[in-house]
């Protein structure tokens, strides 16, 4: 068990009376057997913690079991609500001050049992940050958080890889999203959606106007909307050969977007097909160099060619000093 969700687990059983491990499950975006398995890991901890069966009944836990909220500030309990962040996105958010002091009320509640075993925070870390990536910009979730949380407009300077120069913009911020590691400031510019990759943002000030959302829209809702269209939308979808070799490594770079095909298989290569949000996205196929071969469409094959001709044409240039 994480410890943000041992953390969501005890909030979600210490503040209701008794509730069903489906409800749990949901909560917990897990699934049933995942919050069975961590039910066990509480009462194999010593916590009191019970099942009923009935049309009213469900997992309770007994009273002087579970977190003693009380010990707890408010600032210290709205963050421990932030479920799913490794130690790094909590350091960046500068939550792990609070965090630990949680942490540490926490542990002083508990019984000797939790004293045999030294803390995970001793004998686990988490550096979720990619190998040899530096920072591109100083915007951080902390440098962020404040402007957002006081629901104020923004002026962002964008770095998109699509544009020759970074882009003026003015968004209307809904809040931080962590996303596979990376995180996005999800706005609206313009009433249309987007998501900002806080890396590319060169520079941004706080505008003195509040923030005009979509009604009934919240950082939930328009980022799931934003993962779902950026997973199985497309303009278009690109058919290719992959080496054997190579398929791993695909499949890690575009994910949802890559279908292999079952019928088509040969002992060298694998038929797929890749789905790109752009023509430009295609890009993305040169690394590979001639471990992917592209068969259609044939816009594609041309842009391939074009940016493998201004490649060689770059690099056949003598250097310059």
């Amino acid at each position: 068990m994480t410890p943000d969700r041992f953390f969501t687990l005890m909030l979600l059983l210490t503040s209701r009376d008794a509730v069903t491990t489906r409800e749990l499950a949901s909560a917990l975006g897990v699934s049933l057997r995942t919050v069975t398995r961590d039910l066990n890991w509480l009462r194999d901890a010593g916590l009191s913690v019970t099942a009923h069966r009935g049309r009213l009944g469900g997992v309770i836990m007994l009273p002087g079991s579970g977190l003693d909220l009380t010990r707890l500030t408010p600032d210290e309990r709205d963050h421990l609500s932030l479920t799913g962040l490794d130690e790094k996105q909590r350091a960046e958010l500068d939550a792990s001050v609070a965090s630990r002091r949680a942490l540490s009320k926490v542990a002083a509640t508990q019984g000797h049992r939790v004293h045999e075993l030294l803390p995970l925070t001793d004998v686990v870390h988490v550096d979720s940050r990619p190998w040899r990536q530096a920072r591109a910009f100083d915007t951080t979730p902390a440098s962020l958080i404040g402007a957002v949380r006081r629901g104020h407009r923004l002026r962002i300077q964008y770095d998109s890889p699509r544009e020759s120069s970074p882009r003026d913009l003015v968004v209307d911020p809904y809040g931080l999203f962590a996303k596979a590691g990376t995180w996005y400031l999800v706005a609206d510019c313009a009433r249309v959606p987007r998501m900002y990759r806080l890396e590319r943002i060169t520079t941004w000030q706080e505008v003195d106007r509040p923030r005009r959302i979509r009604e009934s829209q919240t950082l939930a809702t328009v980022a799931a909307a934003l993962v779902d269209r950026w997973e199985h939308n497309h303009a278009i979808e690109v058919s290719a050969t992959i080496d054997r070799t190579q398929i791993e490594r695909a499949q890690r770079i575009f994910g949802l977007r890559l279908v292999l095909d079952d019928k088509e298989e040969s002992a060298t290569g694998r038929k797929v097909t890749i789905r790109f949000l752009h023509l430009e996205d295609v890009r993305a196929l040169l690394p590979f160099g001639s471990a992917i071969t592209v068969h259609g469409p044939t816009e594609a094959r041309a842009h391939l060619r074009d940016l493998a001709t201004d490649l060689a044409r770059h690099y056949a240039s003598s250097p310059t000093s």
